[in-house]
């Protein structure tokens, strides 16, 4: 996801994370410094009630005094043809969340934020199929994100 309108960097994102739409994911207070240094991904189980949706991933530092630091992060947008679904209807979106060089200190916490947006920063995906530039329609998604046994999703932090 690329933000070209001068607003780019480093945000406090308590105000977003706090969002109905926006799951968090984060680990318990570090007990000593960890580094974190290469490319992140993640392979996030969806499933959706659309076959056109978006999913979005964001790597935070999270600091004692609870201020969420966005580090990197990434999209993809699922459709029929690139999203293989399983019989549950589930489906993995694999995301590349670009590098990291950061080191997470003691007592901060690990944070992954995923929801199904990040409008206007990525175009609104109308959940129809429609192409962007002549869509009419708009259509709302309800979303499911797995995370047990049988239905894995995963970060993948590169730790020095």
């Amino acid at each position: 996801m690329e933000n070209f309108d001068g607003n780019a960097g480093a945000k406090d994102n308590r105000q977003l994370e706090a969002r109905a739409d926006v799951l968090t994911y984060t680990s318990e207070a570090l007990s000593a410094d960890l580094d974190a240094i290469g490319p992140v991904s993640a392979s996030i189980v969806i499933r959706s009630s659309l076959p056109h949706t978006d999913l979005c991933a964001r790597l935070c530092d999270v600091a004692p005094d609870g201020r969420s630091t966005n580090l990197c992060d990434g999209v993809r947008r699922l459709r029929p043809d690139n999203a293989v679904s399983n019989a549950d209807g589930t489906r993995t979106g694999e995301l590349d969340l670009g590098g990291v060089a950061h080191r997470f200190r003691t007592g901060h916490r690990i944070r992954l934020q995923v929801s199904s947006g990040a409008h206007p920063r990525l175009h609104r995906n109308t959940g129809t199929g429609e192409p962007l530039a002549t869509a009419t329609r708009l259509a709302a998604a309800d979303q499911e994100i797995f995370h047990d046994a049988k239905r894995v999703s995963v970060l993948r932090l590169p730790c020095a």
